[in-house]
C-alpha cells in the first residue's frame, strides 16, 4: 500500500490555493485494485465498483454480451433474490435445457415443437418466479439509504454505483463481493427481451440511434471501438445464458475489477473490511492490451441519411491519439476556442450567419485512440455544404493563425474553475478516479490541469496542422430531403 498525494499547483494569475487530493492506492494479491478517497465532507461514501471488460472484447457474433451481463448482476445470486437456491438451480437447469430445444425449433422452422417448447417454458418460467423476490438487490440498497444507484456498460468497461451512508459500507462490500462470485444469471431471457426492446427503441426507431452507429462503423475501420456497445440486433437475438455465465467466469473477476471508495472513513478501517470480502475471491482471464491498430486513413469519408423526421445536422470526426498523448493538450484548448455559445463555431455558424441552432466540438479521450467531434444543428432547409465549408474555415484559421493569447489564457483559466468545482462532488471524483484508472492511470485526472496550464500557443497551431486534415477526416450528415444536398 502507497499514500500518495497529489498536490495541483494553479496558476498564481488563477487560483491562490492548492488543490490536494490524498488518494490511497492498494491492491490485494489477486489483483483486485482499490483507490480509497477520504473525505469528511459529509457523512457518506460514494462506492464505485468498475470491471474492465466491454464492448471491445467481444468475440464476433456475441456483440452485447457485456451490457447484458451488466442487466443481469441486478437479477440476484444464489443468496439475493431467491427463497430456495436448490430449487433455483434446478429450474435454471431446465430452462437452459429448453431453450436450447427452442433454438433447434426456431432453426429448423418446426412450428409445432417450437410451440411446444415455448408452452413448457413459459411453465417453468412462471413456476420458477414464485421463488424469486424480485429486485432485492436494488430494494435493499435504497432501504438502507443508497441514491444515486445506477449501472452502465461502455467500450472499456461495465461500472455500478452508489453512494450509501457510512455505516453501510460493509453491507456494500458484502453485496458486491457476492454479485462478484454467485451471480446465477436467472431470467436471462425475459431480460434479454428487455434489452432488445431498449435496442429497438433508443437505436433502431430512433431518429439519430443507427445514424451514429453507422457513423462510428465508417469512422473506425478496424478498431472494435466500431461495435456498439448495445449489441446488434441479430447478435442479442441469440445470445444465451451459457455465453453469458462463461463470459461473467471469466471476467467478472477480482483482476479485472477496481473499487473506489471516496467519503467519510478511516482507511484503516476500511483496507481490511475490503481484505475480509475481495481478498479470497478468484482470478479470472484478463483482456490483454488490444493489438488492433486502427488503419491510417487515406482519404475522406462521408455517409449522409435522409430522414425527414429527424433534426439536420453536420458531425465532422477527426481521429487523435489515446489518452496521456501530450498533444492532447493542446487538442483541449482547441475544444475550448470552438466549443460553447462563446466559443468560435457558435458565434460563426448561430450568432452571425443564423444557419444553425447549435455548434459544439468535443476532445473525447479513451484507450487505444481519442477522437476530436465537432456537431452543428442546422436550421430547416439550410444546405450541409455551406455549413461543412464554414467549419473548414474555422478549423484553417486555427491552423494558419493559431489561437490569441486571450483565447489561450481563457480556455486555461475555465479548465482550472471546473477542475476545482468538481473536485468538491465526492460522486464526481469517485466516478473520474474509476475512470481514468480503467483507461490506464487514475493519476491521468488530477495531472491534467498542471499539464493544460503549460500548452504554448505555438503548439496549439501544430496540433491542429497534424490531426485536422480533409483526407483524415470523416463527416456525417442527416438531411430532410436531397434538395438541401449540392
Amino acid at each position: 500500500m502507497k499514500l500518495i498525494l497529489i498536490i495541483v499547483l494553479l496558476n498564481t494569475y488563477l487560483f491562490a490555493q492548492k488543490i490536494n487530493l490524498p488518494i490511497v492506492e492498494d491492491s490485494l494479491s489477486n489483483g483486485f485494485k482499490i483507490l480509497l478517497y477520504p473525505n469528511k465532507q459529509s457523512p457518506t461514501i460514494a462506492c464505485r465498483l468498475f470491471f474492465t471488460t466491454g464492448s471491445v472484447h467481444e468475440a464476433p457474433g456475441r456483440s452485447g454480451i457485456a451490457h447484458m451481463l451488466e442487466h443481469m448482476l441486478f437479477k440476484g445470486t444464489k443468496k439475493v433474490g431467491i427463497t430456495d437456491s436448490i430449487l433455483d438451480a434446478k429450474y435454471i437447469q431446465q430452462t437452459d435445457s429448453i431453450q436450447k430445444l427452442l433454438r433447434e425449433a426456431r432453426f429448423s422452422l418446426d412450428s409445432l415443437s417450437l410451440k411446444k417448447y415455448q408452452h413448457v417454458y413459459d411453465s417453468l418460467l412462471t413456476e420458477h418466479r414464485k421463488i424469486m423476490v424480485k429486485d432485492e438487490l436494488w430494494e435493499t440498497y435504497l432501504k438502507h439509504g443508497g441514491t444515486g444507484l445506477n449501472a452502465f456498460t461502455s467500450d472499456l468497461m461495465t461500472a455500478y454505483f452508489v453512494t450509501l451512508p457510512k455505516n453501510k459500507l460493509e453491507l456494500y462490500l458484502w453485496l458486491e463481493s457476492d454479485r462478484m462470485q454467485n451471480g446465477i444469471l436467472r431470467e436471462f431471457y425475459p431480460e434479454r427481451d428487455v434489452v432488445k426492446e431498449e435496442r429497438r427503441m433508443r437505436y433502431d426507431d430512433s431518429p439519430t440511434g443507427r445514424y451514429f452507429e453507422t457513423l462510428d462503423a465508417v469512422f473506425y475501420e478496424a478498431h472494435p471501438y466500431r461495435i456498439p456497445t448495445i449489441g446488434w440486433a441479430s447478435d442479442i437475438e441469440n445470445l444465451t445464458r451459457e455465453q453469458a455465465r462463461e463470459h461473467y467466469q471469466k471476467y467478472y473477476k477480482a483482476n479485472n475489477a477496481i473499487l473506489v471508495l471516496a467519503g467519510d472513513f478511516e482507511t484503516e478501517t476500511v483496507l481490511p473490511l475490503i481484505k475480509k470480502y475481495f481478498a479470497e475471491l478468484p482470478k479470472g482471464e484478463s483482456h490483454q492490451r488490444l493489438k488492433i491498430k486502427e488503419p491510417t486513413q487515406v482519404a475522406a469519408k462521408q455517409i449522409t441519411q435522409i430522414k425527414k423526421e429527424a433534426k439536420p445536422r453536420v458531425d465532422l470526426y477527426f481521429h487523435t491519439p489515446e489518452i496521456g498523448h501530450p498533444d492532447l493538450y493542446p487538442i483541449d484548448i482547441i475544444e475550448g476556442v470552438l466549443n460553447g455559445k462563446s466559443g468560435r463555431l457558435y458565434n460563426r455558424l448561430v450568432k452571425q450567419e443564423g444557419l444553425a441552432t447549435g455548434a459544439s466540438a468535443g476532445n473525447y479521450v479513451r484507450k487505444y485512440l481519442s477522437s476530436f467531434e465537432i456537431s452543428v444543428q442546422l436550421k430547416a432547409g439550410v444546405s450541409p455544404a455551406k455549413v461543412e465549408k464554414i467549419i473548414w474555415e474555422e478549423i484553417k484559421k486555427i491552423q494558419t493563425d493559431g489561437v490569441t493569447p486571450r483565447e489561450l489564457k481563457k480556455v486555461k483559466n475555465q479548465s482550472y474553475a471546473r477542475t476545482v468545482r468538481s473536485f468538491k462532488n465526492l460522486d464526481h471524483v469517485a466516478t473520474q478516479l474509476a475512470f481514468y484508472e480503467t483507461y490506464g492511470d487514475w493519476r491521468l485526472l488530477v495531472e491534467f490541469p498542471e499539464k493544460l496550464s503549460n500548452v504554448k500557443l505555438d503548439e496549439v497551431k501544430q496540433v491542429a496542422e497534424k490531426y485536422f486534415s480533409y483526407s483524415g477526416s470523416t463527416t456525417g450528415r442527416i438531411v430532410n430531403s436531397e434538395e438541401v444536398l449540392p
